[in-house]
């Protein structure tokens, strides 16, 4: 019979997790704040410097997979930390648990050193959205903006993948998140903060609480722009980011079809019983270019988007294409903005675009 596990049998994993100079998380005495409660499973592994904090994150890792193997625990939560940032003394494990009740607030607040916040919405899922996030995010960031990139959908995120960003971010004194940066974009995900196979079921108030953390508990530093990917539809995220965070405005995705339109149209009206500016319609996939002989076909309609824009008086920003390229790049962890070609030029125009009209 397995005995059931106890903070021995943790250290006894911890003492086979090797680091580089082949001692063990326990023997370099790197482990501080270890607890085992209700399950929960939660260390700080402490670092001389910042610079030797990313050669631990192997053995971070490993130790948080191996840990989350015994029996007995449901979730392990393993930070990373230096001395030069941890607080002195820390008698409790970070806590980065994401997802409590919201704290009241008046109305609409800014974010600390964030001079623009550009929500991308979409009425219906599907449509590409968190695809042009990420890859206007990196086309943005190579015109030279401050950008940061926050994945708002909560319950189905995705920019950690697209982003090649899965690492788990640090809080120095537990509370503070210090987002990580790729492509030149600083960014923060759920995805990060969660285990990649386990499903986000909260309610309301529970989802106001993660948002309102990953706003105001997250270091973004000074950003020009801070892009905001939006959960597809008109509920709790986009009515409480609305009334409760001060918006630039927003950047509605849609494709060509009529059945996407008509979602759109929904999400269009919500802004404006919000009171927040609609900046301008992107229709994506608006066009598919066979690779091999150059044959264009609008598979999903054309210029719906467009016509509903001049319709509605309201800027028609892009057309985009869609393409396989686009997709393999996303999975990749590299968004094609970040490289060279026809259709990085793409993003790299429409961000040109934003940054010469004031909007980002």
């Amino acid at each position: 019979m397995r005995m059931a596990t106890g903070l021995e049998e943790i250290r006894e994993v911890l003492a086979s997790v090797k680091l580089p100079d082949g001692r063990s998380l326990i023997t370099a005495d790197v482990v501080r704040a270890l607890s085992f409660d209700g399950g929960q499973v939660r260390f700080v592994i402490e670092a001389e410097s910042a610079e030797a904090a990313g050669g631990l994150e192997p053995a971070r890792a490993a130790a948080e997979k191996a840990i989350a193997g015994l029996p007995g625990v449901t979730g392990v939560w393993a930070v990373l930390t230096a001395h030069g940032n941890a607080a002195p003394q820390q008698k409790s494990p970070p806590d980065l648990k994401i997802g409590g009740h919201p704290k009241p607030q008046d109305g609409p607040t800014p974010v600390s050193g964030v001079d623009r916040i550009l929500v991308v919405a979409s009425g219906k899922g599907g449509v590409g959205k968190s695809t042009v996030s990420s890859n206007l995010a990196v086309a943005l960031a190579r015109q030279g903006r401050r950008v940061g990139l926050l994945d708002a959908d909560i319950h189905g995120p995705s920019q950690h993948r697209m982003m090649g960003m899965s690492q788990r971010p640090a809080s120095p004194d537990g509370k503070t998140i210090i987002p990580l940066k790729a492509h030149g974009v600083t960014m923060l995900s759920m995805g990060q903060l969660m285990n990649p196979d386990q499903a986000v079921i909260w309610r309301g108030p529970m989802l106001m609480g993660a948002l309102q953390q990953m706003l105001g508990q997250v270091a973004w530093g000074q950003l020009d722009v801070l892009i905001i990917d939006l959960p597809p539809g008109t509920g709790d995220v986009q009515l409480t980011l609305c009334q409760k965070t001060e918006l630039t405005g927003a950047l509605v995705v849609s494709t060509p079809q009529d059945v996407a339109l008509l979602d759109a149209r929904k999400a269009i009206d919500m802004f404006g019983k919000l009171s927040t500016p609609v900046l301008g319609l992107i229709e994506n996939m608006s066009v598919y270019v066979c690779p091999k002989c150059g044959h264009e076909e609008h598979i999903f309609g054309h210029g719906g988007v467009r016509a509903e824009a001049d319709k509605l008086g309201v800027p028609f920003l892009a057309e985009l294409p869609l393409a396989l390229d686009v997709r393999v790049a996303g999975d990749g962890g590299t968004p094609i903005a970040a490289g060279e070609g026809p259709l990085a030029e793409v993003y790299s125009k429409l961000a040109a675009g934003l940054v010469a009209d004031g909007i980002a």
